[in-house]
């Protein structure tokens, strides 16, 4: 058995490899979500953490690999123990379920410390500390943020007040992190948010939003109408998005973007805020009529349909329906979607890339540029990002230290 390390042997990626190809069979052709296709080994378990009493040394051993590239170790070392199953795990893995749990429990205390640490830093503004994401999750004690590592900070501002935040968060040792002159000027007129900004000391990652989707989306969230709905986080100074909301921004950002690295992470996060949510009297009666009002129907309905699919997610019959008839694709699209986000929506372990998954996040990236910006917009923005290297747009120096 190999779990003392990290990466496989060359050989066995291989082996991986070839098992992915043959889960991948083509494109249009769907794959069942089952522990019988290595390359559904997470999603499966997930599903299902029962199953992993029957598993061998072998299973445990792609298991924690897949697990590890989702960046799901530690949520999934918090299921076990959720489910009573922790005493089952074989030996040899535990050290990596319990090293991952201990880092994400180390992050999620730095990750409260950052926030307020933001929030020293722009109480002379004025302006409410709204969190979105991870970050969210965490003020507010959700279950998603049981396990979930997190790579930045998200907030969301007015837009009016936006150079003011960015000013206080620079004189408190922020900074941009994108230098090239293209790049800056991307985000400030077309996108959602400002360039990333980073702590010249600590090294802590801010995304700081005006907007849920860049202005030339071609889906708009009404931002304004979210953002006067959010509710505080008792004692904790912070707001967050109204439950419904969250929804909808959490399935938005998976289901419009373009990277899908840590795709199958955000869809575990959604199916938590359902299960959670949905045991709110009413949630599940306003969540679509909230899509609808808010512009984000469409992204609702994938939400709703691969975590059912892929999750087993307890989504009403009701619900699933009334998000069909509000924004669901029509048939060929569907078959489509389906067979692209079934396979994009795994680990980018070997034991998931086949040929047809590779080919399905190539073509969700491309889908996820279009849907961001007009068509002549986009075929300048990639054609520069692929003739001009990083290097070639980013000051050389020393990076900041985390």
């Amino acid at each position: 058995m190999k779990l003392a390390g990290t990466e496989a042997a060359p050989a066995r990626e291989a082996a991986l490899a070839g098992s992915a190809g043959a889960c991948d069979a083509s494109l249009l052709n769907p794959v069942p979500q089952s522990a019988a296709c290595p390359a559904d080994l997470v999603a499966s378990v997930f599903r299902s953490p029962e199953q992993v009493s029957g598993f061998d040394e072998a299973a445990w051993d792609l298991l924690v690999r897949q697990a590890r590239r989702a960046n799901l170790l530690a949520r999934l070392a918090w299921v076990l123990r959720q489910r009573g199953l922790w005493d089952g795990v074989l030996p040899a893995a535990r050290p990596h379920l319990e090293s991952a749990w201990v880092f994400a429990e180390r992050q999620r205390i730095a990750v409260q410390w950052e926030i307020d640490c933001i929030g020293r830093a722009l109480h002379s503004t004025g302006v409410t500390l709204l969190l979105l994401k991870g970050a969210a999750y965490s003020a507010a004690g959700l279950p998603p943020a049981a396990g979930r590592l997190v790579s930045d900070l998200d907030i969301l501002v007015p837009k009016g007040r936006i150079a003011e935040v960015e000013s206080q968060l620079m004189i408190n040792g922020w900074n941009t992190i994108h230098h090239d002159a293209y790049d800056q000027r991307y985000y400030r007129r077309w996108m959602h948010e400002i360039p990333p900004m980073r702590h010249l000391k600590r090294g802590t990652v801010i995304d700081v939003h005006h907007a849920l989707l860049p202005e030339t989306a071609r889906i708009r969230a009404d931002t304004d109408q979210m953002r006067s709905a959010a509710v505080d986080v008792p004692g904790a100074g912070v707001q967050v998005l109204a439950p419904a909301d969250m929804v909808l921004h959490s399935a938005t950002h998976l289901f419009h973007e373009g990277e899908l690295d840590n795709g199958l992470r955000d869809l575990v996060d959604l199916d938590s805020l359902l299960r959670h949510f949905g045991a709110q009297p009413g949630f599940w009666d306003r969540l679509v009529p909230r899509a609808v009002e808010v512009g984000l129907a469409r992204p609702l309905y994938y939400a709703l349909r691969y975590t059912k699919l892929k999750l087993g997610t307890p989504v009403p019959d009701g619900v699933a329906a009334a998000a069909a008839a509000a924004a669901g694709p029509a048939g060929p699209l569907r078959v489509l979607m389906d067979a692209l986000f079934v396979r994009a929506l795994r680990p980018k372990h070997p034991s998931c890339s086949g040929a047809a998954t590779r080919l399905a996040r190539w073509l969700l990236y491309v889908r996820g540029h279009w849907l961001r910006m007009p068509v002549p917009l986009l075929l300048y923005h990639l054609t520069r990002k692929a003739v001009v290297r990083p290097d070639d747009a980013e000051p050389r120096g020393p990076k900041p230290q985390a």
